[in-house]
């Protein structure tokens, strides 16, 4: 339809990611966590990692650079890292109550952001929006 002047989903979704990706970042810094970090701290809430791998591919980053979030994290003692007792080689990667604490501090006000974020959507438009994108991007576990 050349009537259809609305700009790509992708350009759309690159816009909002970006706005969003701006909104979050100091939010996040101002509980010194990273992007990544919080993507660990994330992708940990439901339980723990059964390899340094699998995590890294759970939250899209190569294992390499997946180590210093790792690190950080756990030298705040937000993670812990345990050999794998069927696999010595393997580390089991662990969410902290230290590391769930942060994790709701960080999303508290992640949603507060959010919340201003959506206050320019219709009311009735705000609940199918985060439906229909729960949809197109639904969350892979660890």
């Amino acid at each position: 339809d050349h009537g259809d002047r609305r700009d790509d989903l992708g350009a759309l979704l690159y816009r909002l990611m970006r706005r969003v990706l701006a909104a979050e970042t100091p939010l996040l810094a101002a509980h010194e966590v990273e992007m990544w970090d919080y993507s660990v701290l994330v992708a940990l809430e439901t339980g723990p990692a059964q390899t340094q791998a699998r995590l890294a591919s759970a939250i899209g980053r190569d294992k390499t650079r997946l180590i210093p979030s790792l690190d950080r994290l756990e030298a705040r003692g937000l993670v812990a890292r345990a050999p794998d007792p069927a696999d010595r080689r393997n580390r089991i990667v662990t969410l902290t109550a230290a590391g769930r604490e942060m994790l709701g501090k960080c999303r508290a006000s992640i949603r507060a952001m959010e919340a201003e974020l959506l206050a320019g959507v219709a009311e009735d438009d705000r609940g199918p929006f985060l439906r229909a994108l729960q949809q197109l991007a639904p969350s892979r576990p660890p």
